[in-house]
């Protein structure tokens, strides 16, 4: 590999798109499902928007408490394993090079050459090889909160704002018709960029993204449709 060349892959982006992806799925799915129940109870244009507004506002904030809560409950397990395995290297520290050493050895390396490299990267950064190698942590996967809370909060409301807009200046004759379609277009054409960017096939990932949500949106204005009927 030439000198300063710096590799990338696909598996790297993995993480983030899959949040940004799933934020901006849901934004959409949810607010014009949202906007297609309430439209089809036969509810003023004002109350439609008003409806999709408070859905984006409540799902943004559900999808950032909720990764909220589940990447710092991951990150406080990361921390509980860091601690206990720092206190191993202070109190067995020719156990765990052993350990680290087996790790190398099971990988494919030979026993001399495992111990070698397990006492050089001890040597540079004991904590850190174990992190690593044996607990599966490194400063690329590790689990940030904050930044999961905001990247999903803003790719949901990202998505949602599609429709809403779309809400906004449809007229009322043929609100349902246009947020429909173009909510299935927004879909579509996310499933097909996640899938490019994740290396899988750009056709299937925009299918199956259209087909879910157009479940959801006929479903939910199905129930419009009836509980304005009752009305």
């Amino acid at each position: 590999m030439p000198a300063g060349f710096d590799e990338r892959h696909r598996i790297e982006r993995i993480r983030w798109l899959r949040a940004a992806v799933l934020g901006a799925n849901d934004g959409i799915v949810s607010t014009s499902s949202l906007v297609l129940g309430v439209a089809a109870a036969h509810a003023t244009h004002s109350n439609i928007l008003v409806a999709g507004v408070a859905g984006l506002m409540a799902g943004a904030m559900s999808m950032a408490a909720g990764e909220y809560v589940s990447v710092k409950s991951q990150a406080d397990r990361e921390q509980a394993e860091l601690g206990r395995e720092q206190l191993e290297l202070r109190n067995d520290s020719k156990g765990e090079h052993r350990e680290l050493a087996a790790i190398y050895v099971a990988r494919g390396l030979d026993p001399a050459l495992a111990k070698q490299v397990a006492e050089q990267l001890m040597r540079h950064d004991a904590l850190g090889a174990h992190a690593r190698d044996e607990l599966g942590i490194s400063e690329t996967l590790r689990a940030r909160p904050i930044q999961a809370a905001l990247a999903s909060a803003g790719s949901f409301a990202v998505g949602a704002a599609m429709p809403l807009l779309v809400t906004a200046i449809a007229p009322a004759a043929g609100l349902i018709f246009l947020v429909a379609g173009t909510s299935l277009a927004f879909l579509a054409l996310l499933g097909g960029l996640a899938a490019q960017a994740g290396g899988a096939g750009v056709t299937v990932g925009a299918w199956r993204v259209t087909f879910w949500g157009a479940m959801a949106m006929a479903l939910t204005a199905g129930v419009g449709a009836l509980f304005g009927a009752v009305a």
